[in-house]
């Protein structure tokens, strides 16, 4: 068994080849609960930059592989290669209520950082205005962007997000997609996406994964030009093509999707932020 999860990697750096390098390397994982393998052999490269979505039935073990690779569980056997800077945001904020808001975004930062850092990354998830907020004031989208302020104040060379919008209505959704899509933009980290929802995922990665088994099943570029919506060439042909290998018929009902997601693709598609 070896396992590394502090190997530095800068992005968005190149091969001699002139492809960007890996961000992740994974070989031969293995997650067991009980006895029973709930990531099983899995192997995984990740590039530098990219946008990688993750889909998957609940318990397929996709969760537990984005909490490998933030070094949340190291119970494993295998080959785990990661950057040294990573962050993850969670479903939930997790913000300290006993915390002001820019205090909750520098925390677990070594020695003792500045308010001004905190407010950098504030500000560039628009709540400039928040940030001596008290958690318990902020709306359920406010509280994720500062989720992602605490994840981005860590200048990431990995950027994890579990289903970052799954508790968020669907207008609020709708703009948490647009701002991921734009710090990513901004930021050229790589990212790597856990979701339910297949058209998020078309709409925002250059990438598919679905998971199954305990192992990566399926793998697809996700080949549209940007910006996107439900009605761009091609979208519907991968909706489908995902929704099979998900095991599920197309359709709006079986996607997994939340309401709203449709005029969320439409609303991304009327942006000019690449989303």
């Amino acid at each position: 068994m070896a396992t590394d999860l502090h190997r530095p990697v800068t992005a968005p750096a190149l091969s001699p080849a002139g492809e960007p390098e890996a961000a992740v390397r994974v070989e031969g994982l293995t997650r067991a609960f009980d006895g029973r393998a709930v990531i099983d052999d899995l192997d995984l490269t990740l590039r530098a930059g990219e946008f990688t979505a993750l889909l998957g039935r609940s318990g397929c073990g996709k969760s537990t592989l984005l909490r490998v690779l933030a070094g949340l569980d190291r119970e494993i056997a295998g080959t785990v290669l990661v950057p040294r800077r990573r962050a993850v945001a969670f479903q939930a904020p997790r913000l300290m209520p006993w915390k002001r808001v820019w205090r909750n975004v520098l925390l677990g930062l070594p020695g003792k950082p500045e308010r001004a850092l905190a407010e950098k990354a504030l500000a560039e998830v628009g709540l400039t205005d928040r940030a001596g907020a008290w958690p318990k004031t902020l709306s359920g989208g406010e509280a994720q962007r500062a989720s992602l302020a605490r994840a981005l104040v860590r200048e990431p060379d990995l950027l994890l997000l579990d289903e970052p919008f799954g508790a968020l209505d669907a207008l609020t959704r709708i703009k948490a997609q647009q701002l991921v899509a734009e710090l990513w933009q901004r930021r050229g980290c790589a990212v790597l996406l856990v979701t339910h929802d297949v058209d998020e995922a078309l709409l925002l990665a250059d990438r598919v994964l679905v998971m199954r088994d305990g192992r990566i099943a399926y793998d697809t570029p996700v080949g549209l030009d940007r910006p996107r919506g439900v009605g761009a060439p091609g979208f519907t042909g991968l909706r489908a093509r995902l929704l099979s290998e998900l095991g599920v018929e197309d359709g709006p009902a079986d996607t997994g999707a939340h309401a709203g997601a449709e005029s969320g693709a439409d609303a991304l598609a009327g942006t000019g932020t690449g989303a």
